[in-house]
């Protein structure tokens, strides 16, 4: 089954394509201290590493703006300023090279400000994301809506965006989150029904993994199969490399995108007789920096367990005193012991994943 996805217009960000048809893209947040050009970089160098496609950093003062060269210049993915207040930190940004702009226009002051960042921004070819959050909403509109109601939202940003396209400039994605997982999807569902710009997803403020990986993948999975969206970021109380696992995984939920192996395991039941949940654990650590699209399958059933996995590349099933090793459901070893089963699957993974990079 292929998901539909909305028309919307294209943009470039760097060497990344947004919207118009492009693959759903993935992007972080680095939460290093900007001025700190070795940490950040290194953040975003593991960022890369996990699958993040475009990175936004903060930009609170002149240091880090002034830092940002260092960071574009060797960076392996494109950089985005985060701006808010000061419009100076966005010219800069934009001065040292930048390929995108996170600001809200109704922050950095008046008119004329905001109209001498989107002339840098035309100039130098660069993407200006306008976001609005909740707690951003005018007061006029709250008062009109009665608080930051999902239409009220809305109205924030398309205001946003008219100041920018009254200057000309179109080169415009929009991110509309909250912390509500209800008035996120309602938000981005009325907003893609108004405009045609590539929408950013992201439900704010969502919590730590876990809490943060449900809400994610509920408000964004919902939104994703309606056709909506064309880049995502799941926010996460967390390191900034834990969000690529969760919204890689959305993805492949969805049937979207692919990166990286598909692990398959039971949750376990009182007839498992081996630690299948430590056997778990330590495959997915030895597969958390592996690209290859394989499918691997780590089972509590000696019985089941092929039959249940037949499509993965190779699994493992344990019971009492013995687990087999299988390939696309026919065994290929039977190990006695725990410990010798997780050994002899990690040689027989080895094998796979050099079979597959020499394709």
């Amino acid at each position: 089954m292929e998901l539909p996805r909305k028309q919307t217009r294209q943009l470039k960000l760097g060497s990344v394509r947004i919207g118009g048809g492009a693959p759903i893209v993935v992007q972080s947040m680095a939460n290093t201290d900007t001025r700190d050009v070795e940490a950040t970089l290194g953040q975003i160098k593991r960022l890369h590493d996990a699958g993040c496609e475009i990175v936004r950093v903060a930009v609170p003062d002149e240091t880090a703006a002034r830092a940002l060269r260092a960071i574009h210049d060797a960076s392996p993915i494109p950089v985005i300023a985060d701006i808010h207040f000061d419009y100076r930190l966005a010219l800069i940004a934009l001065e040292v090279g930048l390929e995108g702009l996170r600001i809200n226009p109704g922050n950095i002051g008046e008119r004329k400000n905001v109209e001498m960042v989107v002339d840098a921004a035309k100039a130098r070819g660069a993407v200006i994301r306008v976001g609005v959050n909740s707690g951003s909403v005018e007061k006029r509109l709250l008062e009109q809506y009665g608080g930051p109601t999902p239409q009220a939202m809305v109205e924030s940003a398309l205001g946003h965006v008219r100041i920018l396209e009254e200057h000309g400039f179109y080169d415009t994605k929009i991110s509309i989150k909250s912390s509500s997982v209800l008035n996120t999807i309602e938000c981005y569902r009325l907003l893609s029904q108004r405009c045609d710009y590539p929408l950013h997803l992201g439900v704010t403020e969502a919590g730590g993994v876990l809490r943060g990986a449900i809400k994610s993948s509920v408000g964004m999975g919902v939104l994703l199969s309606e056709g909506i969206g064309d880049t995502l970021r799941v926010s996460l109380t967390a390191a900034p490399e834990e969000e690529m696992t969760v919204a890689w995984e959305l993805l492949r939920a969805l049937g979207l995108r692919q990166r990286g192996p598909e692990i398959i395991s039971c949750p376990t039941c009182g007839r498992t007789e081996i630690d299948l949940i430590g056997l778990a654990q330590e495959v997915e650590r030895r597969l958390r920096t592996e690209n290859a699209p394989i499918k691997v399958a780590v089972m509590g059933c000696v019985v089941n367990g092929p039959g249940e996995a037949r499509e993965a590349d190779l699994g493992m099933a344990g019971g009492r005193d013995k687990g087999i090793i299988f390939r696309k459901g026919e065994v290929i070893r039977s190990v006695r012991g725990q410990e010798a089963l997780l050994a002899a699957f990690m040689e027989e993974l080895d094998k796979l994943l050099v079979e597959r990079r020499d394709l």
